[in-house]
């Protein structure tokens, strides 16, 4: 791996819970259990896992876009949660974010050059025809037309929209993007081109990716490598050829057993988990996933299993590798 650009070290995140029968105080939802990995300059790192299991929990951690509940992020280095607000305000110019709904990432109501002219005025960047001409600039970058600006998002299709987004995540020059399923709220037509042009720009600009989401297809196509999570934790993280290759979690092999294959005469054997996901606000003792894992044994109901090294870059949480 390339030198850590960002790290994130035993992150946790609990939200409490005020609800009748619920003591308040005492129950919580365990979104992030203690988190950690690290990811390199100009990276691609990927981050899967079922809805629910804390993937943009995470993702928001990163940022500081929310505080932890304990644990912490590095940049560069440098601990974000001891940034001052001055300081904050920089990092905020380094990492931006693709929102998964370009529909509701845009307002109405505002023309497309005011909106991706928005970051600029916030920093304080250029004056009126800088930010005019940086505009066009971003517009072509995303093969769109210097005219589109005088729009509005509703004259855009879905793809275009997206777009749009990506051109004012870039405006400000960033060296993280954080994508939270960039391309899930496109038509599968669309969504290979908004594909392309982002790691078109990644090597153009020599971006760093965090890409979040459930389509094992877009993240076998664009991650470096993969973190894979299960209820708030990371349960397997490896290079994306070996995960998707020869995945070592019993979470991570079912997972990859579920992901559609586009060839109508291949068979493949399915893994199918028994039982449903359990309660984030009452996780099972020991290993999360042992109330649906074939292969659980004593140890798994009683200790929660570390994520350790066993084999070159490939870390996996399981009593049994």
């Amino acid at each position: 791996m390339a030198e850590a650009l960002l790290q994130a070290e035993g992150l946790v995140k609990h939200y409490p819970v005020r609800a009748a029968g619920l003591r308040q105080g005492r129950a919580a939802v365990r979104a992030v259990e203690g988190v950690s990995f690290a990811v390199g300059r100009g990276e691609s790192f990927g981050i899967v896992g079922e809805s629910g299991c804390g993937k943009s929990t995470l993702g928001r951690l990163l940022l500081r876009l929310e505080a932890p509940s304990a644990g912490r992020v590095l940049y560069r280095g440098e601990d974000l949660g001891r940034f001052d607000s001055r300081r904050l305000k920089a990092f905020r110019r380094e990492a931006q974010i693709i929102y998964q709904d370009p529909y509701s990432s845009l307002n109405p109501r505002r023309r497309v050059g005011e909106l991706i002219a928005e970051p600029l005025e916030i920093h304080g960047i250029g004056g009126p025809a800088e930010r005019r001409a940086r505009v066009a600039e971003l517009l072509r970058e995303v093969g769109l037309l210097p005219d589109h600006a005088r729009r509005y998002p509703h004259e855009f299709s879905g793809g275009q929209r997206q777009r749009i987004v990506i051109a004012r995540a870039l405006a400000l020059n960033p060296g993280i993007l954080l994508a939270d399923e960039p391309v899930s709220a496109l038509d599968v037509s669309i969504q290979a081109q908004v594909v392309n042009l982002l790691r078109e720009l990644q090597e153009r600009l020599g971006l760093t990716y965090l890409f979040i989401s459930h389509d094992l297809g877009l993240i076998e196509y664009v991650a470096d490598r993969v973190g894979v999570m299960y209820l708030g934790r990371m349960v397997e993280i490896g290079p994306c050829a070996a995960l998707c290759a020869a995945p070592l979690h019993p979470y991570t092999q079912a997972l990859w057993s579920a992901a559609p294959v586009p060839d109508p005469t291949a068979r493949k054997a399915r893994i199918l988990l028994a039982g449903d996901v359990p309660s984030p606000v009452r996780p099972p003792p020991g290993c999360a996933f042992h109330p649906r894992c074939r292969e659980a044994f004593g140890r798994c109901r009683e200790e929660t299993p570390a994520l350790r090294e066993v084999a070159p870059g490939r870390l996996v949480a399981c009593h049994n590798r």
